[in-house]
């Protein structure tokens, strides 16, 4: 009995002690396999996390440049396009970031590639705007067209982020389902196994350690997650929009603390909820935001529609929103809203269109004063001039020396009328940009602004010296007008008893490389730089010698009515281009001109 006991003992110990090893070896397998999964699903989560960051703040870099971009558009403050280029670093570091966490990946490359080229095509659109809305007059519709095209390329932007998401997730996901082929690949390796559970106490350490990190990790993670959300917050703040989640499944919304605040509400103060939220809506906008969220429960995605909110405190707000279908780590379908307050913007815009409108009248009384000048001012300057020759044909001889003295004062004051309307008339014409842009010699223009004023280069004796001029595309007989008018500018202005030298220089140039278009657009341009002998100017009068009726010297020296040099800056400006002076009194005059050199 005893020995039989003593066998059944010794089974028993050998039962336990081979349910033990088996235990340890369960134990010691399932450790393992949970070890190879954490390390994998941490290298996942960390880099799904910093794919997903970074798409976050490339999106809000992005929102940051539109709405500097807006600013520069509606005030035309040089600050606002310097600050909105920068981005375009700021957003370049962003991209290859995401690029080095992407790696090789065939179709998440060619994702950022496609997102890569919309960033380019929505800063070419940001020139385009810029290009278009320097100009004293603004076409609203095509201004509209310009601003919608805006945003369908954010529009594809932020959808082709969500691409981005959703890949990324997607990604996870499938390397959750791959699992089951690791535990197949093991069943397969029990000699690995074996050998591995000779030293499974010191991998029981070693996970132990690796557990402890990685725990360490998992909360240095939580925490910059929570710094996250707190720069989130603020920039909500600071940008005035607010995001809202509804969680599909549960039917169940979730508002951020800013998109309360934008309700002129504290945080949480009603349950989220979109019947809570019209409370909130103007009246009129009701049933629009009601269609809106009818077809959002529908088809789980809500377009860009804009409304109007009411504060408790009777103030109007302008909201924005749009909304897109996401899907978590868990499975779970989410509605992702974003609400922005446009307010300002809104504003902006009624008083652009409203300046639009003055601007607009203002064009048409200039007409109403074009066809004055050219008819009902010109037809008694005619008559007084035909009187004044009759008189001095037929009456000269009966009119006494006073009052031939004021006679020739009424020839001199004709002489001056008829001046200022010819130049009036040419500044009027010179005030319309909008002219066909053609491709023409610029020699050619020069030699006819040169016949033009022939008689008097003769009568002056003036040496004109000229570089070989390019071909251009510019509005034809604006430049002409530009090149007799600098030209005449020197003849008038040149000294008594020394014979005018003008001398006519050409380059082609940077932008970049000239310290006078610091502030342009990038580009080349033909240089043009007219350089004269006469009585010059002092230099702090550079700038207003072109402005309109500018004149530095009385009538009785030298004739003219102040307006040629606003017709040359204006007919520079129509061009896209660039015109400055520099003078120095009793040595000359240097004007230099700056023309976009167009395909």
């Amino acid at each position: 009995m005893r020995f039989e006991n003593y066998l059944k003992s010794e089974v028993s110990l050998k039962a336990i002690l081979i349910l033990s090893v088996f235990i340890i070896l369960l134990i010691g397998g399932f450790t393992y396999k949970y070890i190879t999964n954490l390390t994998y699903s941490q290298k996942l989560v960390n880099q799904t996390y910093n794919v997903n960051l970074q798409l976050k703040q490339l999106v809000s870099q992005l929102r940051r440049a539109e709405n500097l971009h807006k600013n520069y558009i509606l005030t035309k403050d040089a600050y606002y396009v310097n600050t909105y280029l920068d981005t375009k670093k700021s957003v370049n570091t962003t991209v290859q970031e995401l690029n080095n966490l992407i790696g090789a990946t065939n179709q998440q490359s060619q994702n950022l590639k496609t997102l890569d080229q919309l960033i380019n095509d929505l800063y070419l659109h940001f020139s385009k705007i810029n290009t278009f809305t320097e100009n004293d007059s603004v076409d609203t519709k095509i201004y509209n067209s310009l601003y919608y095209e805006e945003r369908l390329i954010m529009n594809d932007i932020i959808n082709q982020t969500d691409i981005m998401y959703n890949k990324e997730n997607e990604h996870l996901i499938t390397t959750y389902q791959k699992e089951e082929e690791y535990t197949n690949y093991i069943e397969f390796t029990p000699l690995f196994y074996f050998l591995t559970l000779l030293v499974i106490l010191m991998f029981i350490v070693m996970a132990y350690i690796k557990i402890s990190n990685d725990l360490k990790l998992i909360k240095a993670k939580n925490e910059l997650l929570l710094i996250s959300k707190e720069s989130s917050n603020q920039s909500e703040i600071i940008g005035k929009y607010g995001n809202w989640i509804w969680h599909v499944e549960a039917n169940t919304f979730q508002y951020s603390d800013n998109l309360y605040r934008m309700l002129g509400e504290e945080p949480n103060a009603f349950e989220a909820s979109p019947h809570n939220f019209l409370k909130f809506v103007h009246p009129e906008d009701v049933q629009k935001l009601t269609d809106g969220l009818n077809k959002m429960m529908d088809s789980k995605e809500l377009p860009f529609i804009n409304y109007r909110i009411i504060e408790k405190n009777g103030s109007i707000k302008y909201l924005k929103a749009y909304a897109k279908s996401i899907y978590g780590l868990d499975g779970q379908k989410r509605v992702l809203g974003t609400t922005t307050d446009i307010t300002e913007e809104t504003k902006n815009l009624l008083v652009l269109e409203e300046r639009n409108l003055e601007l607009e009248r203002n064009n048409k009384e200039l007409t109403a004063f074009n066809y004055a000048a050219s008819h009902d001012l010109q037809e008694p300057l005619r008559k007084i001039q035909t009187f004044v020759s009759r008189l001095q044909e037929k009456e000269m001889l009966n009119i006494s020396a006073t009052g031939i003295q004021y006679f020739e004062g009424i020839k001199s004051a004709v002489v001056r009328m008829r001046l200022l309307i010819d130049d009036l008339i040419h500044f009027s014409k010179a005030n319309k940009p909008h002219e066909v842009y053609v491709r023409k010699d610029l020699n050619t223009l020069f030699e006819n602004a040169k016949k033009d004023l022939a008689e008097i280069i003769e009568e002056k004796k003036a040496e004109i010296i000229t570089d070989k001029l390019p071909e251009a595309r510019i509005i034809a007989f604006q430049i002409q007008q530009l090149f007799s008018n600098l030209l005449s500018n020197s003849l008038k202005y040149s000294k008594k008893d020394t014979s005018p030298i003008i001398k006519i220089n050409y380059s082609k140039v940077i932008s970049a490389a000239e310290s006078h278009l610091s502030k342009a657009v990038e580009g080349s341009y033909h240089k043009i730089t007219v350089t004269d002998n006469g009585i010059g100017f002092e230099q702090k009068y550079s700038n207003k010698i072109f402005e309109l009726f500018t004149r530095l010297h009385n009538k009785q020296d030298y004739s003219g009515t102040g307006i040629g040099l606003s017709i040359c800056k204006k007919i520079v400006e129509n061009h896209k281009g660039y015109i400055f002076s520099k003078g120095e009194s009793n040595i000359g005059a240097v004007f230099t001109i700056y023309i976009p050199i167009h395909p």
